[in-house]
């Protein structure tokens, strides 16, 4: 069984709950995940608090030469990591890859903290009177990363956070903790000190005791709008730092002008890429005018889209990640069909196979009041709505409460710029499938798809992880 890392010791939770891990691709029981209850949580934020007293003020040099050290290993296990990915979480291997490459991307901006960190000072701000800025660690932080990514978001986290000086308690995806488990072994294994990170695994009541734990200073969270929401309220309300970010419903606005060839594996790849089981998935096709002509060829296109285990060469879309996901999918297509909408490819087909099967599915008439329209699906669903102009397109992603990703296919710059200006999203993309933004630029969704003033890596992630102290001295 999966065991916790609290102060350097890998130990078992104080309980004999668990929950099965599966492999999504057969159904098979892999591995089982305890239930930590509030004390284990409890010795773990204890752990990183006294790993904190000497961590914040070991050298910024010795710290960044121990990170090299993790990106090191993080590379020369990236095949390992990636194989992992698949096992637990379903995605292909390419996917995996993808992921694992995203997150160390994250750690090679960490090793620029001696640049990062830097604080400004002024002389002679007034007569004789000298000003500085200086950066010190928050103290204890916090990780809630979800199922999807369970390499990538951990590294968004804790790399970032340690480097700065501070300490973390990690509590992994309960459906996909074994990449959270690897990550530490080799963290560990890079040298770091005991408790500068620690590992508890958990469900519901391990987040809530983290939130509410008077020491954890710092709490960041990616994972479903209710969540999200939960999460801020609760840890905000004890005086924490959060940065939550919850979920998404990503329009793809289609012009007339489009490069179809360009434009249609980029619909596909965002739709049906991860089984559509990411936050900057594309959920909302927009044809605009004569865009609406391409809906057969896309579908078409998207029929030809392998189904299968994310470790078999040429698939192209891998299981959900749970049986019951994968029926609560199905379920909203089911809504759809009864509320309208065409079902012009229907990947309920696969759900008689053994594993969590669903393969990529287009609906075709989606109106606004439907739920397929509004609600975050997370997974291989394409829906297909209409609009007669870009202010039309431009207008029905703003109505929508989550404002993570929107995209724009066409030739027009005009077009772009306007879409650009006016849409209501925090990530906009112009001609491509994911507008994902690399490790030193914020990861900035808007209205409920975010929680917070800070948002994840960047610039903001390193002023979420740090506390800013101004001293005036005059000699």
């Amino acid at each position: 069984m999966i065991c916790n890392l609290v102060g350097g010791r890998w130990q078992a939770a104080a309980t004999g709950e668990t929950l099965d891990v599966f492999d999504p691709a057969t159904g098979e029981v892999i591995d089982r995940v305890p239930l930590s209850p509030a004390a284990d949580v409890a010795a773990a934020v204890d752990a990183a608090a006294t790993a904190f007293v000497t961590w914040s003020r070991t050298p910024l040099m010795e710290r960044v030469r121990l990170m090299f050290r993790f990106r090191e290993l993080l590379e020369a296990h990236r095949d390992e990591l990636a194989a992992l990915i698949t096992r637990h979480h379903g995605k292909t291997l390419d996917e995996s890859r993808g992921e694992v490459r995203r997150g160390i991307e994250v750690v090679d901006f960490a090793c620029g903290a001696p640049t990062l960190l830097q604080g400004r000072t002024l002389r002679d701000v007034s007569t004789d009177l000298d000003q500085d800025l200086y950066r010190y660690p928050v103290g204890v932080c916090a990780g809630i990363p979800p199922f999807n990514f369970p390499v990538m978001i951990p590294l968004w986290m804790f790399p970032l956070a340690v480097v700065a000086g501070n300490t973390f308690v990690l509590k992994p995806s309960e459906r996909t903790p074994l990449g959270a488990t690897r990550l530490a072994e080799l963290f560990c294994d890079s040298g770091f000190p005991d408790g500068v990170l620690n590992v508890v695994h958990g469900g519901r009541d391990a987040v809530d005791a983290l939130l509410v734990h008077p020491t954890v200073g710092a709490v960041s969270f990616v994972g479903s709008e209710p969540v999200a929401r939960h999460v801020y309220s609760t840890a905000a309300s004890g005086g924490k730092r959060v940065q939550a970010l919850g979920g998404a419903k990503n329009h793809l606005v289609v012009m007339p002008d489009a490069d179809f060839d360009t434009a249609a594996p980029s619909i596909l790849n965002s739709a049906f890429g991860n089984a559509g089981e990411r936050c900057l998935a594309g959920s909302v096709a927009v044809l605009v005018g004569a865009a609406g002509d391409a809906v057969t060829p896309l579908v078409d296109l998207a029929a030809k889209l392998t189904v299968g285990p994310g470790d078999q060469d040429g698939v192209d879309v891998g299981p959900l990640i749970r049986r019951e996901h994968r029926d609560r999918v199905a379920a909203y297509v089911g809504d759809g069909e009864r509320d309208g909408a065409d079902v012009l490819l229907d990947g309920r087909s696969h759900m008689s196979r053994d594993g969590f099967f669903l393969g990529p599915t287009v609906l075709d008439g989606v109106k606004d009041g439907m739920a397929v329209a509004r609600e975050e699906i997370f997974g291989p669903v394409l829906s297909m709505s209409r609009a007669a102009t870009l202010d039309d397109a431009i207008e029905q992603a703003n109505r929508s409460a989550l404002g993570n990703m929107a995209v724009i296919f066409t030739t027009s710059g005009r077009a772009a710029r306007r879409f650009r200006e006016e849409v209501q999203a925090g990530m906009v993309g112009v001609n491509v499938p994911i507008a994902q933004p690399f490790a030193f630029f914020p990861f900035s969704g808007w209205k409920r798809s975010f929680y917070g003033d800070l948002h994840v890596h960047g610039s903001d992630g390193v002023d979420f992880y740090t506390r800013k102290k101004m001293v005036v001295s005059r000699w």
